[in-house]
């Protein structure tokens, strides 16, 4: 007897799960997507799996081989479409999925990859299982906003992050900028520095600071992303140069890139209108006209022309300070 099917509300938090995994693996993955996949039989997780690091195993084929022969009659839910080609790192996770047995399968979102690009469905679909697709796409976009913005443009996705005093300075007249935000603050940058796959900041934040750029968190150690510097003169040992915004094309191997300083840096990318992501870190301090501002001029004609550009995401409470996430409108 076939298992009784999951309710609506079953599927969003068994997709929720699913994109959660792929979630993790942001930031390890690249040039593949960061998918998370999950296996329910009888209303029971019976397989998790996200991409692994270095772009393989797939996460379908990490949460089959998990659910073995429980795999079989159950529901897959994965954030991406399952992969239609062979690779010689791997097979195709459409095919697998056939042979495990699944009788039915959600797909948050189809991988616009030209190698797969709907033939993991129709595959899928052709064996005789039950596809569904579009639950939970929203977040699955949101995870994966960078495999999908670098297929889509042609360049990675950009998070601009800057952490500011209330009047709106990054730093002190002498460039002074440790530390502007408190603990919990800077323990949620250093997740973002784990789930990028490159960080960069400009010369003279270089200069003043010589940053380390790494992921200080407990567990996270090894997650620190490739450093990156905007300058036109050779980058110094450990570091690559990007002598304009616009290099950034040149990064295949890079889903996610997150820009950290300084605000001629930040207004580099924002005048050439590069930046999909705001993280703005709020401290409840002042400093004053004498401080350096967060953001250098933009170049813009006239006050209407900064309205209408970003909406506002999310806003939580870290510690002392406010986190505000904006997205491009």
């Amino acid at each position: 007897m076939n298992p009784p099917p999951e309710t609506a509300t079953d599927d969003a938090a068994f997709m929720a799960s699913a994109i959660a995994l792929g979630d993790e693996a942001r930031g390890t993955t690249a040039p593949n997507p960061n998918v998370g996949c999950i296996v329910v039989a009888n209303g029971v997780i019976v397989g998790r799996g996200a991409t692994q690091p270095g772009g393989r195993p797939h996460a379908e084929a990490v949460a089959l081989a998990q659910a073995a022969a429980a795999a079989a009659g159950a529901t897959l839910y994965t954030s991406l479409e399952p992969c239609a080609h062979v690779s010689p790192r791997g097979p195709a996770c459409a095919d697998l999925i056939v042979a495990a047995g699944v009788a039915r399968a959600c797909v948050a979102l189809q991988d616009p990859d030209p190698r797969t690009a709907g033939q993991g469905i129709a595959r899928m679909r052709e064996a005789g299982i039950r596809v569904e697709i579009g639950q939970g796409a929203a977040d699955a976009k949101r995870s994966m906003a960078g495999f999908l913005t670098r297929l889509a443009i042609g360049r990675p996705f950009v998070t601009l992050k800057l952490a500011i005093s209330i009047d709106g300075r990054i730093a002190m007249a002498d460039g002074t900028s440790r530390f502007i935000t408190g603990p919990e603050a800077r323990a949620h940058g250093h997740l973002q520095r784990a789930r990028s796959d490159a960080i960069l900041i400009g010369r003279g934040t270089f200069d003043a600071d010589d940053p380390r750029l790494d992921v200080r968190l407990p567990g996270l150690e090894d997650r620190s992303p490739r450093r990156f510097l905007l300058t036109t003169r050779d980058a110094p040992p450990g570091w690559t140069a990007l002598a304009a915004p616009a290099d950034i094309a040149r990064l295949h191997d890079v889903n996610d890139l997150l820009v950290e300083g300084g605000g001629e840096t930040a207004a580099a990318f924002l005048a050439a209108d590069l930046v999909d992501r705001l993280l703005i870190y709020t401290a409840p301090i002042l400093i004053g006209g004498a401080g350096r501002a967060a953001v250098g001029a933009l170049g813009l004609p006239d006050l209407a022309a900064a309205h209408g550009r970003w909406h506002r995401r999310d806003s939580v409470s870290l510690g002392s300070d406010r986190l505000d996430v904006y997205e491009r409108a």
